[in-house]
């Protein structure tokens, strides 16, 4: 007997108990709670056949996911910025997985050229693309630019990961179903969204761009999801809870030490969104997720972002990307 439409209003409010309170949620004993109602895994070697770009893909979350998809069949392009790390990361996962597809790609997502030549580059030698997840992620104390003058939170977390889905673009539609994820964080419901200072000229702090540029990811990824509405391209976001990875031990050391023994492994932060490629659930606007389920863009007293707002965001981020600005079906 299925005994799910009883216990289903149990476990959504536990579920939502948890979404607000970090400590439970966003640490390992969340996930570990969630484990029992959770949409199922994707079934063995699902993505067999299929083709996914994971970038960061070289440490922490980025080299997690990679991994799995790999375990689910996955022809694995692993894109990052140092060569020896590519090669080192795709040794891995080829000594870890039987008989595992890993490309090794070298690319700096923050440099918008190189974007556009790994772009051109890729297309010419692949058919179609499966997965694109945006993993990359950094958060530098000091403001520094990059080789076109962005500042650099701002080009790898949000103008990179655009330019890199527009040009890829026809190649994801080839695919007849492909998905596209963006890592955000939990860190973005700290932050509004910004449309003036993109570039963090004034007061600059790594923690709060890292939280704005977060959060930019966020609406980034749900205006592609409303912008390729009836196709079969799913866009999504979402934040893969407190991680036990380089990053957070290079960039937030005393954060690491007070909560240690709560934070969740990688594979445990990459789970989400190698199920969104994995299982392509069905998503709602918003499409920000956390431990396969959908959860709010704000907190309940934070307004939604004005859409006059958003569309100024937009408008700058296609022009610094010199990319499209045909934004469609998005709030009035």
């Amino acid at each position: 007997m299925d005994f799910s439409p009883l216990t289903r209003p149990a476990t959504n409010l536990l579920d939502g108990v948890l979404d607000r309170a970090l400590i439970l949620g966003y640490s390992k004993l969340g996930s570990g709670l969630r484990r029992h109602w959770w949409p199922a895994d994707a079934q063995p070697r699902a993505m067999l056949g299929k083709r996914v770009v994971v970038t960061g893909a070289t440490a922490g979350i980025g080299l997690a996911m990679a991994q799995s998809f790999a375990g689910l069949g996955a022809t694995v392009h692993l894109v990052g910025r140092d060569p020896q790390k590519v090669r080192q990361s795709a040794a891995a996962i080829r000594s870890s997985v039987t008989e595992a597809e890993v490309a090794e790609e070298v690319c700096d997502v923050s440099d918008l050229d190189a974007v556009r030549a790994w772009t051109a580059d890729f297309a010419n030698q692949v058919p179609a693309l499966n997965g694109l997840v945006h993993n990359a992620g950094l958060m530098p104390t000091e403001r520094t630019l990059t080789p076109q003058g962005h500042e650099l939170q701002l080009a790898t977390h949000v103008l990179g990961p655009h330019l890199m889905t527009e040009r890829l673009l026809p190649l994801l539609r080839a695919a007849g179903g492909a998905s596209v994820v963006f890592v955000s964080s939990g860190g973005m419901y700290g932050s509004p969204l910004v449309a003036g200072d993109l570039e963090s000229r004034h007061g600059y702090s790594g923690l709060r761009v890292y939280a704005r540029t977060k959060k930019m990811q966020v609406v980034l990824a749900d205006s592609w999801a409303r912008r390729l509405a009836g196709t079969d391209v799913r866009v999504e976001s979402m934040h893969p809870g407190w991680v036990d990875t380089p990053g957070v031990a290079e960039y937030l050391p005393r954060f690491r030490m007070l909560t240690k023994p709560l934070l969740r492994d990688v594979a445990d932060g990459a789970d989400t969104a190698v199920w969104l490629v994995a299982t392509r659930p069905a998503s709602k606007p918003g499409h920000f997720w956390h431990d396969r389920a959908q959860r709010p863009t704000t907190f309940g007293w934070q307004r939604h972002d004005n859409p006059a707002t958003v569309r100024r965001f937009l408008e700058q981020v296609s022009r610094l990307t010199g990319t499209s600005e045909a934004w469609t079906g998005l709030r009035a």
